[in-house]
């Protein structure tokens, strides 16, 4: 999974999903924190989507503990030959568990899997110049940064949009949306200024961040669009 062009992921926590997604989707982030026994499933997988695996910590808006087991199990998901990518977050990153999570973005990519490093703010959508910042440091660990904010205004959207086409036409490859009512149209347009991965749950009752289309609109959105 290069991101050399948009890639919609279909957000599940349940790979009996994947033949649902196959018309709309190009992958299939598996959300390992919120099933119950995700490397069982993985073994179990025989789907044709490749996999973005997301261990999502509680404290960026998943269910899993904040332990070194959360970080080995997406390690070992990575060994997975349907595992194209891995989703570790910045904070993980940089913080406590800055040698756990090293360790797993190293051993993804030693699996040939790559790495999006991401960041959630789901309070408010910072500066331009913090935005910039969070995403060059995500640069700095990974293949994709991923900047997930909330937007309070349109003027925010606005701003996201502009660093999103920034930095796109500086090389970098950027996965941003805003979440929330005010930035859902974000998910359907960043795409056309360079954001060049989104997700959607395959039904709309099964939205895994505030603001998700389901995956059938979103791809019908995006393929306008561009």
């Amino acid at each position: 999974m290069n991101f050399d062009d948009f890639v919609l992921a279909a957000s599940t926590a349940d790979l009996g999903e994947e033949p649902a997604a196959r018309d709309h989707a190009d992958a299939v982030e598996f959300r390992m924190d919120a099933a119950s026994d995700p490397l069982g499933a993985l073994d179990d997988y025989d789907g044709t989507l490749p996999i973005l695996a997301t261990n999502r910590v509680e404290w960026e808006g998943g269910e899993a503990p904040d332990d070194e087991d959360r970080l080995v199990e997406l390690a070992v998901a990575a060994e997975h030959p349907s595992v194209e990518a891995v989703d570790v977050e910045l904070a993980a990153v940089v913080g406590a568990r800055n040698d756990d999570a090293l360790w797993a973005v190293a051993h993804a990519r030693e699996h040939g899997a790559s790495v999006v490093v991401s960041i959630h703010d789901f309070e408010e959508t910072p500066s331009r110049a913090e935005c910039a910042r969070l995403l060059d440091q995500a640069h700095e660990f990974g293949d994709v940064a991923k900047l997930a904010v909330t937007a309070e205004s349109r003027e925010d959207v606005l701003r996201l949009l502009a660093l999103t086409n920034a930095q796109t036409a500086a090389g970098e490859r950027v996965a941003t949306m805003a979440m929330g009512a005010v930035g859902r149209h974000s998910r359907a347009v960043a795409p056309v200024y360079g954001s060049c991965l989104g997700y959607a749950p395959v039904a709309a009752e099964r939205a895994t961040a505030p603001g998700q289309y389901d995956l059938g609109t979103l791809r019908g959105l995006v393929d306008r669009l561009r």
